[in-house]
């Protein structure tokens, strides 16, 4: 076997060993991400439906009105929304936390208590399961990086699902399962970001990519002589000097 050939050999081989871990975690990971249906990680086939209620404009402008009269400060956007089929209005302002209102009475519905959280995911959540336990979260996780503070509702329905719903807008942010939290680690191991699963900037992913790339072409360096073509070619070149020098005169 040439120099070079050895060198690649050598490279290709310790390389490949070091590498298969996260070869392994890449291979694993993509399988799952090709099988599972991207909309059942995301629990869109949970979702109950929910008709959209429309509102007049003079109940619009007649609730706006009454949220006026109620004190409540301008704001540079105002989003009418429906929540639990009463008509709202949102109110957002620059440097500002959004106010949710009740358009019917005036009065601010944010940040919303936890019975009202526990209703909104309830109502979401396709099916009659109520739900299990509640908490109060303010502080983003790798689960959860929507609006804060938040309450995490969670059902008992054998996907341990949760609802995230915003405090301050009533919005279902996210909704969470086994189904996701496995994604969500083995997405973590796939991109090697193990903190935050969400980079795939980060230098060991850049460094073992690198590595790979080192493996293919050493690879390929190493393809003929695997398949016997360098030794081949040694053997036919043996064999015509073998024809020239007999082919010679004597001396």
């Amino acid at each position: 076997m040439a120099a070079p050939s050895r060198i690649a050999g050598k490279i290709h081989k310790w390389l490949a060993l070091v590498l298969a871990v996260p070869f392994l975690f890449w291979f694993v990971s993509g399988l799952f991400f090709a099988i599972a249906p991207i909309e059942q990680v995301r629990s869109e086939h949970m979702v109950a439906e929910q008709p959209p209620v429309p509102i007049s404009m003079a109940d619009a402008a007649a609730g706006l009105q009454r949220i006026h009269a109620a004190g409540a400060q301008a704001g540079e956007k105002i989003e009418f929304r429906s929540l639990l089929g009463q008509p709202v209005a949102l109110v957002t302002g620059a440097g500002a936390k959004p106010r949710l209102y009740d358009l019917a009475s005036g009065r601010q519905l944010s940040p919303i208590p936890q019975t009202l959280a526990v209703q909104i995911a309830e109502r979401d959540h396709a099916g009659d399961q109520r739900a299990a336990r509640v908490s109060f979260v303010e502080q983003e996780s790798t689960e959860y990086r929507g609006a804060l503070p938040a309450w995490r509702v969670d059902f008992d329905d054998g996907a341990r699902r949760a609802l995230y719903v915003a405090a301050d807008t009533g919005a279902v942010g996210a909704r969470r399962s086994t189904l996701w939290r496995t994604f969500d680690f083995l997405w973590s191991l796939h991109i090697m970001d193990f903190k935050n699963h969400e980079d795939f900037n980060t230098p060991l992913l850049m460094i073992t990519t690198a590595f790979g790339l080192l493996v293919i072409v050493t690879g390929f360096i190493l393809f003929p002589s695997r398949l016997g073509y360098t030794s081949w070619r040694r053997r036919r070149k043996a064999k015509r000097e073998r024809a020239r020098a007999q082919a010679a005169p004597a001396e």
